[in-house]
């Protein structure tokens, strides 16, 4: 009987061991019945590898920078959620492409766990930028975003040897002209298409956040530098990395080149009605907005608390000399995009800013715009991000160490003479 005893409390223990070990207890306001109030949600759309010590991905700096280390479940979705208790600021993982964001924002929306009535949305993702517009490394924060794929399209080799192209817009039947737009009066009170063709963003929490971190110094490496000299021509693109304000066009075909950059310069101007201006290229944010509306319109979120900031990995197009192909072999090859890790690092740069102003501000930007604040507080300068912060924020994040010689690395072998000591700059 003793024996019997003591193998059900034995099990019992375990039970209760392992149980206060998962996930959805690792924080004590689990065990509240009250959903968690979050106040910015960040929106990445994808981790390379492990979320932690191997090589980042859009969600690396933001979990080590921004104390993101209570993960939950999120079995309906590309990957668990991450937040941050004391905060309230949480990071999501959408996956890539238009229908992975569209459902990982909706169930993220109806999951009873969280309070996201008075969230903002702050979606921090790598993008093509326009040579025109910018550099790689740069930030831009979208007012407008277009859908590239809701379209016609005839192959090239059959098109009407006056057309420009064998894409035009959905009803229609001829390729754009130049310089023709949509009657915005057309766009319904979302502030978008009948097909979600197009959406507007709050302007004001754009204009907002642009004014918040114009000013941002982001990082410049010898590979951009190197890349940013052959774009002869674009100024824009030869300057070193800078904040601005620009568009989004969202396609789930990844292309490239000069005559499809035009075609995202026309498509943008007409579903704009002239209004925007195409700078970034990406995949998933018309999908991540359009979940947004739905949620709205069931009064479980703020569509006007959305923000979109792209940074630029790549250029849209080639540089003179170069084919399309030969550029697009040049970025694939083992060196990988120039910009890569710059984005990333003005990605959390430039957005942790607007992130630390909220939650710093939140008994006040909870209930009113932050643009109708007249007095917000000031993020002390000294917890500002800089350029060091990120670098630390990296080497936190990818467990790296110095080594003797210089530079930084991730330890998987010490021999037994090797210092113990030293501290990774």
């Amino acid at each position: 009987m003793f024996i019997k005893s003591f193998k059900l409390v034995s099990i019992l223990v375990l039970c209760n061991f392992l149980f206060s070990c998962t996930p959805q207890n690792i924080s004590s306001t689990q065990n509240s019945d009250d959903p968690i109030e979050i106040k910015v949600v960040v929106v990445t759309m994808f981790e390379i590898g492990a979320d932690e010590g191997d090589k980042p991905g859009e969600f690396q700096l933001w979990k080590a920078g921004q104390k993101l280390d209570t993960c939950l479940p999120f079995a309906v979705s590309h990957h668990d959620i991450c937040i941050n208790p004391k905060t309230g600021v949480m990071g999501i993982v959408t996956g890539m492409g238009t229908a992975k964001a569209a459902a990982a924002i909706m169930a993220l929306g109806l999951d009873p766990r969280f309070d996201l009535t008075h969230a903002y949305w702050l979606v921090a993702g790598i993008a093509g930028f326009d040579p025109a517009d910018a550099s790689i490394g740069s930030a831009a924060w979208a007012t407008w975003l277009v859908d590239g794929d809701l379209a016609h399209q005839i192959d090239a080799r059959e098109i009407p040897e006056s057309w420009s192209s064998g894409y035009f817009p959905l009803f229609n039947t001829a390729p754009l002209e130049p310089n023709q737009t949509l009657d915005l009066s057309k766009l319904n009170r979302h502030g978008q298409s009948t097909n979600g063709e197009v959406y507007k963003l709050n302007a004001q929490l754009t204009d907002w956040a642009f004014a918040l971190t114009k000013d941002t110094k982001l990082n410049d490496y010898p590979a951009m530098q190197s890349l940013r000299a052959k774009y002869i021509g674009y100024p824009n693109a030869q300057r070193p990395p800078f904040v601005l304000k620009g568009d989004q066009l969202a396609a789930s075909t990844f292309w490239h080149g000069d005559l499809l950059n035009q075609w995202a310069n026309n498509w943008t101007h007409y579903w704009t009605g002239g209004e925007g201006n195409f700078v970034s290229s990406g995949m998933e944010d018309t999908g991540s907005y359009q979940s947004l509306v739905y949620l709205h319109n069931a009064k479980k979120v703020d569509k006007s608390r959305f923000m979109v900031l792209r940074t630029g990995s790549n250029y849209s197009m080639q540089p003179p000399g170069l084919s399309p192909l030969e550029n697009l072999q040049l970025e694939s090859g083992e060196n990988g995009y120039a910009g890569m890790r710059s984005s990333l690092e003005s990605a959390y740069l430039v957005g942790s800013q607007v992130v630390d102003s909220i939650v710093t501000n939140w008994s006040q930007f909870k209930t009113t715009m932050p643009y109708d604040v007249a007095n917000p507080k000031i993020i002390d300068e000294a917890k500002i991000p800089s350029s060091d912060n990120t670098a630390e924020q990296l080497i936190s994040a990818l467990n790296l160490e110095e080594h003797l010689e210089g530079g930084c690395f991730r330890q998987t072998f010490s021999a037994d003479h090797r210092p113990k000591d030293i501290k990774c700059k």
